[in-house]
């Protein structure tokens, strides 16, 4: 067994001291190798973990004696003269990153996720790990590990381990809801006043719609630890049997915006527990904590979460239509924002994850596997059933997936996933595929024709923007500056202006927060003086009659819907038209 023993001296200081203690075999090699993980499962980029470890120390736990070691890599250590020792690994980590994914330490709480903090031993991930908290009298635990004592956590692996953070603070708030006689627990840290009957009703609300959905759960209890923050934040996780969500500003919690994002976000992290922590690409299966794990599936694990996560609230009348209608045309207005979009597939985007998914990147390179992911699993749900009259539908394929390969433990490959989708289409679905997984054809035909199934429509508005919708390019007042932040391909800013441009005057007139006025006179053309790299420069503008960019799409319903489009609406959505 693995001992890991975490304690804080100050934390003011925000640093943690983790102890690692293990026995190592007379028989062994004589060197053996620590990992620090570099990802962690959830955010599919490099995060180097590393650079929060202060001051290693590897040491005989009996005699105190300090034993040689080399670091190989900036995550890996590897440790000689172990050989029939009790070996003790001694660092500090630094705790001081709120977030649903990161690790916390202040007065009030300690936040852990073990995927930054806990070496491992190579080799030996399989065998079970115990966590010792030192903590003050009086704090509780939230986690969704066991505990085996006071203060004591017990992992069957390290897989285990580390796919179980933890919050530990004397005012944790705790509530129970069941749903199928299964326990799920709501946890809160922070300074907030849930309404508590009506977040429990809503939360098994959307948890039995869930389950119905599969048929069973992956796990035997269910874990939602919330830091509701003082100031605006919003972020989750998921994990194997927990989720860890941020949320902020905590006085804001039932209002209207921020209760929206915790049930959707919370609805989300749930879907998860099936689609990626057990329905899992083949690539990670095990995870490789050392590298990129890369998957061209990631359309499936956050696309298709990310189109239930809203979905099922509205399913399970937890929302209204017009409440999913809006969150939907938020991912259409994110995805139309991109014209990523045209040059990069959502098989290669969820490659792209590893390099660059998670920030905004170089103009109109990617798409997203989150927004586009979700709208192309619309798109399939909706055509699975018009195909079948409403007998089949995207809930079937996940179904399958579940108990095909999340249940027995069997990573599924894309073609495991093609073949699915056929099965329940009915038909060769190779089309789909090609053009909205592995093409980059628009969306706008496809989708508002799947639409007209439940009585709705793609309409398309006009950009009032005089900048955007008459000349394709955005900008951002900074310290009374006006900066050009982007510009369409193809659009007339193209062709004169660049990103960072400062505009100073349009045809001879100061621009001080003024400049859609000043674009919307109807003259013909308009000049403008900007800052490029320090220089003055005048660049002319003149719109293209033809076109207009940067336009708003969004989901209605048809007000000439059929009594059959609405009877396929009430199916779809369970609500009525």
């Amino acid at each position: 067994m693995l001992h890991y023993h975490v304690a804080f001296e100050n934390p003011l200081t925000f640093y943690l001291q983790i102890q690692l203690t293990f026995e190592v075999p007379a028989a062994a090699a004589e060197a053996l190798q620590l990992q620090l993980p570099a990802w962690r499962p959830g955010r599919y980029e490099i995060q180097n973990f590393g650079q929060k470890i202060q001051q290693v120390i590897v040491e005989d736990a009996a005699s105190g004696e300090n034993l040689p070691f080399r670091k190989l890599t900036k995550d890996r250590w590897e440790v000689a003269g172990a050989a029939g020792r009790t070996v003790r690994v001694r660092y500090n980590f630094y705790a001081h990153q709120m977030d649903a994914g990161g690790s916390w330490l202040d007065e009030t709480q300690l936040y852990l996720n073990p995927i930054q903090a806990c070496m491992y031993v190579e080799g030996r991930q399989q065998e079970p790990c115990e966590l010792t908290l030192e903590l003050p009298d009086g704090w509780q635990i939230a986690c969704g590990m066991p505990q085996s004592g006071p203060n004591t956590l017990r992992a069957r692996h390290f897989e285990e381990l580390v796919d179980c953070p933890l919050v530990a603070s004397p005012t944790l708030v705790q509530r129970t809801y069941e749903a199928q006689g299964l326990p799920f627990y709501v946890w809160v840290q922070g300074e907030c006043a849930p309404d508590w009957p009506r977040l429990l009703r809503d939360f098994k609300a959307f948890t039995e719609e869930q389950l119905a959905l599969f048929g069973s759960f992956p796990v035997s209890d269910y874990h939602y630890l919330n830091q509701i923050l003082p100031y605006k934040h919003y972020h989750g996780v998921e994990h194997s049997n927990s989720t860890v969500i941020v949320l902020g500003p905590a006085e804001l919690l039932m209002t209207e915006g921020l209760y929206k994002e915790l049930l959707g976000v919370s609805c989300h992290e749930l879907f998860h527990t099936w689609n990626i922590k057990q329905i899992r690409p083949a690539e990670m299966l095990p995870y490789d904590y050392t590298r990129e794990n890369y998957f061209r599936t990631c359309y499936i694990a956050e696309g298709i979460t990310t189109y239930y996560g809203e979905y099922l609230l509205a399913r399970a009348g937890v929302r209204t239509a017009e409440q999913y209608f809006a969150e939907l045309n938020t991912v259409l207005r994110k995805h139309y924002d991109d014209y990523g979009r045209f040059n990069l597939s959502l098989a290669d985007a969820s490659v792209d994850l590893w390099l660059d998914g998670y920030k905004p990147g170089v103009p109109d390179r990617k798409v997203s596997v989150y927004h586009k992911g979700a709208l192309v699993a619309l798109l399939l749900d909706l055509t699975l059933r018009r195909l079948s009259h409403h007998e089949r539908s995207l809930d079937d394929v996940m179904r399958r997936l579940w108990l095909e390969f999340g249940q027995p433990g069997i990573g599924y490959t894309e073609q495991d996933y093609i073949r699915l989708v056929n099965e329940v289409a009915g038909r060769d679905m190779q089309t789909y595929f090609d053009k909205f997984v592995y093409g980059t054809a628009p969306l706008e035909e496809p989708l508002g024709k799947a639409l007209e199934l439940v009585g709705c429509m793609l309409l398309t508005e006009e950009n009032l923007s005089a900048s955007e919708g008459l000349f394709g390019f955005r900008t951002v007042v900074k310290n009374e500056r006006t900066e050009v932040t982007d510009i369409l391909p193809g659009s007339p800013a193209a062709a004169t202006l660049t990103v960072d441009d400062e505009i100073i005057a349009v045809n001879g007139r100061k621009v001080a927060m003024n400049l859609q006025t000043l674009l919307s006179d109807g003259a013909p053309g308009y000049q403008l003086s900007v800052f490029r790299q320090n220089r003055l420069l005048t660049v002319t503008l003149t719109a293209d009659a033809e076109q207009r960019f940067w336009q708003k799409i969004t989901v209605e319903k048809r007000p000439d819907a059929t009594p059959d489009q609405q009877a396929s609406f009430r199916q779809w959505l369970k609500q009525d038209f």
